[in-house]
């Protein structure tokens, strides 16, 4: 994939993370596009993770085990550092009693803590129901992607979302809402498939279906109609209509958006995906997420200081609480996040056989990264080692 592409997918994360912003920040009615964020970051997810495997899988090289290992190792390279980190300093400050609950945010079971309890308590950990998902996502779905019959996979991504969609139409017959029709994995796998079905789709052909092609527009305006209509007062029935409208009208438009990043888009739009602004706030996307709630708890406490109201949703705790969320999310790249995220070319999918052939992360050749240099000097050493062994020839 193409320098142009990985910086458009930097601009759709930032979209994303912009609308929790937006939703958590600024918006005085909880709005909803911050839960159309999260469903972005998911099909992006399921996008490039299958995309990943998929290729890893294509190598005449391919071992399922060592794909394996290295999926899990660099996933955790990426996401450990500083998630524990977040949870460490939570624990430390003792914030909202949150130390009673971290058990549950350690093994990535968030999103069932909340949908048991039925409230968001803590709040200031609330948002780690999204990352639990994708922790269990990428336990699950490595190994479907890498042991499953290739011919099957798109087979069983459609399983996936249709299922995802019964869960959903199950749930008017089972009382009254709660969060766990939101927070409960089938709730979410609907996305994080549809984007793998999009990666498994895109190793045949560019050509996007006709249908898709024809009806994502549509559906987008029916979801923003639904989205405009949904503050008025209707029945119970009606209610879980609009849910589910709600959930399931963005998915192939989101599909589609991810689609077109990940082609290359051209003319002003793939310019504006492309700004620099936008992409830099993509690359630190997962640290603007992870500390937002901590940075709004400290700005909500300083009130008394700060001469604007960052008590209530608004203008003012945009501004300050924004500012102080992507001050920390670059620290943390700049200072943690992009050094282990070096150390993931030590651990490639696909050992190449020859060092004249070896692969960088995407499949293309990378005889000046990491693991590379570490095959060469491992050959060099062993040769010398050999020459001292039996002399010179």
């Amino acid at each position: 994939m193409s320098n142009v592409r990985y910086r458009q997918l930097d601009g759709l994360r930032a979209v994303a993370v912009a609308m929790v912003l937006y939703a958590h920040f600024f918006a005085a009615d909880g709005s909803y596009w911050g839960h159309v964020g999260v469903r972005l970051f998911f099909v992006l997810s399921g996008f490039l993770i299958t995309r990943l495997l998929l290729e890893a899988r294509s190598a005449a090289e391919f071992e399922p085990v060592a794909a394996l290992k290295s999926f899990y190792i660099r996933r955790a390279l990426r996401i450990f550092p500083p998630y524990f980190g977040m949870l460490g300093f939570v624990w430390l400050a003792g914030l909202e009693e949150s130390k009673r609950v971290l058990a549950w945010h350690t093994f990535y079971l968030s999103n069932f803590w909340y949908a048991l309890r039925d409230e968001w308590t803590p709040w200031i950990l609330c948002h780690t129901w999204s990352l639990s998902i994708e922790e269990q996502f990428y336990i699950i779905w490595p190994l479907i992607i890498l042991l499953a019959p290739r011919r099957s996979i798109e087979r069983i991504c459609i399983g996936v979302i249709l299922f995802s969609l019964a869960f959903r139409f199950c749930w008017p017959v089972t009382g009254t809402p709660s969060l766990a029709r939101d927070l409960l994995p089938p709730a979410s796998m609907d996305a994080l498939a549809s984007g793998a079905l999009l990666a498994a789709w895109r190793t045949r052909t560019l050509l996007t279906p006709r249908w898709m092609s024809m009806s994502w527009v549509p559906l987008a305006a029916a979801f923003l109609i639904l989205l405009w209509l949904r503050p008025m007062q209707v029945s119970v029935m009606q209610d879980w209509a609009r849910w589910i409208g709600l959930e399931v009208l963005p998915l192939v438009p989101l599909v589609m958006i991810v689609g077109y990043c990940s082609a290359g888009l051209g003319g002003y739009l793939g310019r504006v995906a492309e700004y620099p602004p936008l992409t830099a706030l993509g690359r630190i996307s997962y640290g603007v997420y992870l500390f937002h709630a901590i940075v709004l708890a400290f700005v909500v406490k300083a009130q008394p200081w700060i001469p604007v109201n960052v008590s209530e949703q608004g203008l003012g705790r945009l501004l300050i609480a924004g500012a102080g969320t992507l001050m920390l999310a670059s620290i943390s790249w700049l200072v943690l996040e992009k050094r282990v995220n070096a150390l993931k070319d030590f651990f490639p999918y696909v050992v190449p056989k020859e060092p004249s052939t070896a692969l960088g992360l995407y499949g293309t050749k990378d005889q000046g990264g990491p693991a590379y240099l570490y095959h060469h000097s491992m050959t060099a050493l062993s040769q010398t080692l050999n020459r001292q062994r039996t002399g010179p020839r």
